[in-house]
């Protein structure tokens, strides 16, 4: 009986935190793909809805983790990282689904290339972003959570690239003040969406340095 009570304090296996960022990893990866969907197809009441759905579950998982934290007596990684982490996948999906519902709400209808651009970085930022996530339950392969990290560096660098020449386009005097204050709002709210996704990659790798 007492070994029986010892094993469920220390599990040797626990995975769950994984698992749940894994899901919040592919709720990133979900909302981007609607944001690039919503870029080539047009904001509709279906999409809104969606982006809202996607909005709310990473919350809720961001809660639960916590609440699973706090009732965990071993955790696998260490409790502060756990937090963080759980704390910024929550925020990519936030500031994806803010720049998706302000389309809707800014009545934005025509997207301009750098927009468009600025999807697509945001699809590929998180489509390795969930491999990023995979990758914490292989710690001990430090080379490929490395190499993981050194691809999401680069996507952020074409962010960089395209947010730069999109801020320079909106004060070029081609469009109106008002649609520069929309667009402008709309660029940046991606624009951290991908810094936050390069940060979990480095806290990732982090977290291997200190598990190898």
């Amino acid at each position: 009986m007492s070994f029986n009570i010892f094993e469920k304090l220390l599990p040797p296996k626990n995975t769950v935190f994984y698992d749940i960022f894994q899901d919040a990893a592919k709720n990133c990866l979900d909302i981007a793909t609607l944001l690039n969907d919503t870029m080539e197809n047009g904001i509709s009441d279906d999409r809104i809805l969606r982006a809202r759905t996607y909005k709310h579950r990473g919350s809720t998982l961001e809660r639960e983790t916590i609440g699973l934290l706090n009732s965990t007596f071993i955790t696998p990684i260490d409790r502060e990282d756990i937090q963080l982490l759980a704390s910024m996948l929550n925020k990519i999906t936030k500031k994806i689904s803010q720049a998706l519902l302000n389309l809707n709400a800014y009545n934005l209808v025509n997207y301009t290339d750098e927009l468009k651009e600025q999807a697509s970085a945001i699809l590929k930022a998180t489509t390795e972003l969930q491999r990023s996530v995979g990758l914490l339950r292989t710690l001990a392969k430090t080379s490929d959570i490395t190499h993981s990290r050194d691809l999401m560096k680069e996507i952020e660098t074409l962010g960089d690239d395209i947010h730069y020449r999109a801020t320079a386009k909106l004060f070029s005097g081609e469009f109106e003040a008002l649609e520069v204050i929309k667009l402008r709002d709309i660029y940046k709210l991606l624009e951290s969406a991908m810094d936050k996704c390069n940060s979990v990659s480095d806290v990732i790798l982090n977290i291997a340095l200190k598990n190898s």
